[in-house]
């Protein structure tokens, strides 16, 4: 008994996405199948290659083949193509097709951080990223993504793309030797980020991540004015301070008329690496509540660990020094979350559109 095309695709439109709550046939994620006397090979394509479900999808694509009559051999193979975040009134970046702002309204949370190792975390999974620094009186990514500060200060050509870890980065820090203060008034700010959005040569980039500055600051404004931002991640402890000025970035954003892709708690745990009892060092679950009262989706739970702090400092991100860590693991979780609302909400301003 020989397998039909239809026979596959009926198969197959039993997989739900979680996210978007369709099945992947009418979502258009499989392709035409090939069918070969009792092989059938199928090509599903997601929209990002960091997808949470993946693997679950192709166990269960391959499982529902494999139970079709006549067929002996299923090959599944998952690829990911990237949507491009609509036109919007501000002028797109060539090549760059999400633009994620990493933000919060308080110093000190570990943003620059978080944003280096989703940064990283997204290319490992196969996409193509780059990571603007924005914060323009306090850059710190050259650090963190082992650049170094001033790296580009005596070169030619001026301030260019670095690449790191398979990420593209740049920062105001590469032409600045270290110590050197930016003492800018806020018209300069909003000038320097216009220019490292629109004047730097990012290629084809799938997400384009931008740590934000601290505080509701001219960078936050003129980002949202120069380039149309798919959404933006808010980072916060579990404090109450910090989750106050959470609450505050989010009015922000929603009054910028910006998405809000959810909250993500940093320094949420710490495991002692000796004995393995977990401390709440700064309280826990303040963000997830937060998220909740707020209406937004929480993105994930990262501990507090010396070795994450010892790869910002070396200029090795967790996710790269230690990658089989339960802190590097934490990490890949959330940037796979993330993308996945970039995803769902592209797709649910599609359907508006549609």
């Amino acid at each position: 008994m020989s397998v039909s095309e239809q026979d596959v695709l009926k198969a197959l439109s039993a997989i739900e996405d979680p996210d978007l709550h369709r099945d992947i046939v009418s979502l258009g994620f499989v392709q035409t199948p090939e069918i070969n006397g009792d092989h059938v090979t199928v090509r599903i394509v997601l929209t990002t290659p960091a997808c949470p479900v993946r693997d679950k999808i192709e166990q269960e694509a391959t499982g529902l083949l494999l139970a079709l009559p006549g067929v002996r051999e299923a090959t599944v193979t998952m690829e990911a193509n990237v949507a491009q975040h609509g036109p919007g009134q501000q002028s797109p970046i060539e090549g760059v097709r999400n633009i994620i702002a990493i933000a919060s309204n308080k110093g000190g949370v570990g943003k620059s951080t978080v944003s280096t190792n989703l940064a990283v975390s997204l290319a490992s999974l196969g996409a193509r990223v780059g990571l603007l620094d924005a914060d323009i009186t306090g850059p710190n990514i050259p650090t963190m993504m082992g650049v170094g500060q001033g790296a580009q200060a005596d070169g030619p050509g001026g301030l260019r793309v670095e690449e790191r870890f398979g990420v593209k980065l740049c920062s105001i820090g590469f032409v600045l030797p270290r110590g050197t203060p930016v003492v800018w008034r806020g018209p300069m700010i909003g000038t320097a980020v216009r220019q490292l959005l629109h004047d730097i040569s990012w290629g084809e980039l799938d997400y384009l991540l931008i740590d934000l500055p601290p505080g509701t600051s001219d960078a936050s404004m003129s980002m949202s004015q120069e380039a149309p931002i798919s959404g933006v991640v808010i980072v916060s402890t579990p404090q109450d301070v910090a989750l106050e000025d959470a609450a505050k970035a989010v009015s922000m954003f929603d009054k910028l008329n910006v998405p809000i892709f959810g909250v993500i708690e940093n320094m949420s745990y710490f495991v002692c690496p000796h004995c393995g009892d977990k401390t709440d060092i700064f309280g826990h679950g303040g963000a997830r509540q937060a998220a909740e009262d707020l209406g937004l989706e929480f993105l994930g739970e990262l501990p507090i660990d010396p070795a994450t702090r010892i790869g910002a400092d070396e200029g090795v991100p967790i996710v790269v020094s230690a990658p089989e860590s339960p802190q590097a693991a934490a990490f890949l979780d959330v940037a796979k979350q993330v993308a996945a609302r970039c995803s769902v909400l592209e797709y649910a301003a599609g359907a508006q559109v549609g």
